[in-house]
């Protein structure tokens, strides 16, 4: 972005648009006094936004080899690039099972709901129905259909895996984590124990991972 002063500010996003898309769409939160977001609040219609001509980042689904589930854990702006998988087709026909776990602090955080919950109503996803499940978390307060614990304690305690009737274990889960760094850095340890070990390039596994701050 180019600021009033000439400089220009870089930050890196994830897509929320699907692969396939003519418009690019991005899930972002303004901080007050930020030096990007507080800049992109105040853009309207015909103004300019510098975008980089080619997409980096490793949350990818081709970091994983096999599988049969795969878990998608969120918490706040980072259900942006899981938005983007779900509406490709690749994710729907590697996996028999998709678990999204999009964690918040309050209900009224829960974003792209309604987008969600018309996923497989989509023709060309049509075929795939039942697949996916959605699992709401709402961490400082009661809301309906939600569990209300954060995702290190409920993958802990059993109750993530009890509300997916699915059980997580290195020969079938894949899982995908996108947040901010306490988020990413906790649940890695937590998945760890499980011996669920992070996908690197030389060593494939089961842990996928993107900061989200």
């Amino acid at each position: 972005m180019t600021k009033a002063d000439g400089s220009v500010v870089w930050r890196a996003y994830s897509m929320v648009s699907a692969p396939h898309d003519e418009h690019l769409d991005f899930f972002s939160i303004v901080v007050p006094g930020g030096e990007f977001t507080s800049e992109l609040s105040r853009l309207g219609a015909g103004d300019t936004l510098l975008i980089d001509r080619q997409a980096f980042g490793f949350l990818t689904l081709d970091r994983f080899v096999g599988g049969r589930d795969l878990w998608l854990l969120a918490t706040g702006t980072g259900i942006a690039p899981f938005m983007s998988i779900l509406q490709d087709f690749e994710a729907w026909e590697r996996f028999d099972n998709i678990k999204l776990v999009y964690s918040v602090r309050e209900a009224k955080e829960l974003a792209y709901v309604d987008e969600i919950a018309g996923l497989e109503q989509r023709d060309y996803l049509a075929e795939f129905a039942g697949k996916l499940q959605f699992i709401p978390v709402v961490t400082r307060e009661q809301h309906p259909g939600a569990l209300n614990q954060r995702i290190t304690t409920l993958i802990e305690n059993g109750g993530l895996e009890a509300a997916a009737g699915l059980e997580l274990s290195p020969e079938h889960s894949r899982v995908m984590l996108c947040g901010n760094p306490e988020m990413i850095d906790e649940t890695r340890k937590v998945l760890k124990a499980r011996d669920l070990q992070l996908s690197l390039s030389k060593r494939p596994g089961q842990v996928a991972v993107e900061n989200y701050w």
